[in-house]
């Protein structure tokens, strides 16, 4: 019913063609259908050699994900900035028709860990600005046909997207090129009501991220995934599924992402193990 993908997050950053290279055999080997990758900075990775490289060892681009780091911003900043980051997903759309990657997701919107308070009216403000910044990539996707997934992220990383209501709050007026794009950890900290969450983005979703409560593997947590993945496979979504997860072995993304203790014996564990149960719930639904 669904393909699965990993992200090379689970064992190192930046993912560059070095990283590429000694993780898609292993990847493919213990049973992946697919990756997704994201583009830390442009160049870090070479479209054509990862096209390559993907098809020799059978494996798809799920998807391509954005990054935003300080200075990345389409909201609350400066032309300059919005300009800059416009230019970076327009960039990272071209990468993935190169890949044949169906989307870019992420949070493009503003630099994670970057949080402002915001009046309901400056929010729709914010909102409207998202909705302009956001339109002349969508067109730029939609003519070569990469659809964009914004994905919400909890409180502590941003105050622009926090939930699905949010989200699709934020999407009101952009054509189907913008969707959603899922990320189960997320939603474990910010959805009162996942199901009900999965539910309401289901006309627009364009990506799913499945990661354990903890940011470890799923199966090794507490969210109910045959729940779960059964209201997700009800909405009509057939894309991938991506563990997303993170090494503390890597200073930066240690530091970035708060990974303060490992989630498996070892990062490999962590991948087979999401994938021998995500495969095992899969083929009950």
């Amino acid at each position: 019913m669904f393909t699965i993908g990993a992200n090379p997050w689970i064992w190192t950053s930046p993912v560059d063609d070095a990283a590429l290279a000694s993780l898609v055999p292993k990847i493919a080997g213990w049973g992946f259908d697919a990756i997704e990758i994201p583009v830390e900075n442009l160049g870090d990775w070479s479209p054509e050699k990862t096209r390559d490289l993907l098809a020799e060892h059978g494996l798809t681009a799920a998807a391509v994900l954005s990054v935003t780091p300080p200075g990345r911003d389409l909201v609350n900043t400066d032309p300059g900035t919005v300009r800059a980051t416009q230019d970076y997903l327009r960039s990272l759309v071209d990468a993935a028709v190169v890949l044949g990657a169906p989307s870019v997701c992420g949070p493009a919107y503003a630099a994670v860990g970057r949080v402002w308070r915001m009046t309901p009216a400056e929010r729709s403000d914010c909102y409207e600005s998202l909705r302009d910044a956001l339109a002349p990539v969508a067109d730029h996707a939609s003519a070569r046909g990469v659809r964009i997934g914004l994905e919400a992220l909890n409180r502590y990383e941003t105050s622009v997207l926090n939930t699905v209501a949010q989200t699709l709050a934020a999407l009101e007026g952009l054509p189907p090129s913008v969707g959603i794009m899922l990320d189960s950890y997320h939603m474990n900290i910010e959805e009162a009501d996942p199901y009900a969450a999965i539910r309401a983005a289901g006309p627009r979703l364009v990506h799913v991220q499945v990661s354990g409560s903890d940011r470890g593997a799923p199966g090794d947590d507490h969210i109910d995934w045959p729940r779960w993945l059964r209201t997700l496979a009800l909405t009509g979504y057939r894309g991938p599924l991506c563990i997303e997860s993170f090494t503390g072995e890597n200073e930066s993304i240690a530091v970035a992402a708060s990974i303060w203790r490992p989630f498996a014996p070892t990062q490999d564990d962590l991948a087979i193990n999401g994938l021998r149960y995500l495969r095992e719930v899969c083929a009950d639904l």
